[in-house]
């Protein structure tokens, strides 16, 4: 019953989320800097009033460990908010995030020395094939709509290519992050409200590198057009309504996918955050008419039968985390 609830904390959180994130983006590309610090003050802030006791509680695992881990946490967030300034849209972005089931897989081949089954392989060759379609098909459509100069046209080609890269590089730190949870919780018990608290009340000062940007986007959004809040009538500029509904539903997806991951192995947190993403990726294209081509359509498809073919990821919501990992070894 605690992963149902967990899985459906996810796809409430996580896609209602998606939908202010790109609201957020659209008007301002580069606010990525304010959203990942609100989320992770607000965070850190209710674990810090009711899972530290003000501080008072000892955490159950050495923050030795939990400073590694948040090093890790941080780069992801940053790096994957960071890219939609870097001529990545929404749909590529979440497409491109699906390749996590990818990089678990590999990591956990040779980290933990895993194996799987020919089955499990052939839905990774899929997923892979999915989305190098869609990325390819996304480089084009960058090239095309670019300027008629040729200097401008290199110049938002090379952006998309950093913007690629960033998410590699976000891919493989959150796919490695996965594996270091799943081994603590192994080693010191499940923790996830605590886990939740130290891996957003930790990277706190690190912002004050992005405090300059912070600002500038402060600025930004209280000279955003006013909103009449439905119910409590209560207007505020609508970059700042955007950013706190943004807030209020990462809180959401987040704690769902901490929960998850004391209670699975970090593949199947993969499978559910991927099928996720593409639940996200239908409202994107839906209420945003974001541009989908023929081969983008192809590439889904690709990655969406490839994640189905881990029907797997449905028994295991049932079993406990001790069976799960027999079976990983099993395969």
């Amino acid at each position: 019953m605690r992963p149902a609830f967990a899985v459906g904390l996810v796809f409430a959180g996580c896609c209602s989320n998606v939908i202010f994130l790109e609201l957020l983006a659209r008007k301002h590309p580069g606010c990525g800097n304010i959203v990942t610090f609100a989320q992770f003050l607000f965070i850190a802030v209710e674990g810090f009033l009711f899972e530290a006791d003000l501080g008072r509680k000892p955490p159950a695992i050495p923050l030795r460990y939990y400073a590694i881990m948040v090093t890790m946490f941080f780069t992801v967030s940053v790096m994957n908010n960071y890219a939609l300034n870097l001529n990545i849209a929404m749909p590529l972005h979440m497409i491109f995030r699906s390749g996590s089931l990818i990089a678990s897989m590999i990591l956990g081949i040779i980290i933990l020395k895993k194996r799987y089954s020919m089955f499990k392989y052939t839905s990774i060759a899929l997923v892979s094939a999915g989305i190098f379609i869609c990325t390819f098909m996304s480089a084009k459509q960058v090239t095309s709509q670019s300027s008629l100069s040729e200097k401008d046209g290199f110049q938002a080609f090379a952006w998309w290519l950093l913007g690629i890269g960033a998410l590699t590089f976000a891919l493989l730190m959150s796919a490695r992050m996965g594996i270091f949870q799943e081994t603590l919780y192994k080693k010191f018990g499940k923790h996830s409200k605590e886990a939740l608290f130290y891996n957003h009340a930790l990277p706190l000062p690190g912002f004050i590198f992005l405090a300059s940007d912070i600002y500038d986007h402060v600025v930004l959004f209280n000279k955003s057009e006013l909103y009449q809040i439905p119910v409590i009538s209560v207007a505020m500029p609508i970059m700042w309504f955007y950013l706190l509904m943004n807030v209020v539903t990462q809180y959401v997806c987040v704690r769902g996918v901490f929960i998850l991951t004391t209670e699975c192995t970090s593949l199947t947190v993969t499978l559910v955050v991927t099928l996720r993403k593409f639940v996200s990726l239908i409202f994107s294209i839906l209420y945003f008419q974001n541009p989908f081509t023929p081969g983008h359509c192809l590439g889904t498809l690709l990655v969406f039968t490839g994640t189905l073919m881990y029907t797997e990821v449905w028994k295991n919501l049932g079993t406990t985390k001790s069976q799960l990992q027999t079976d990983g070894k099993k395969d």
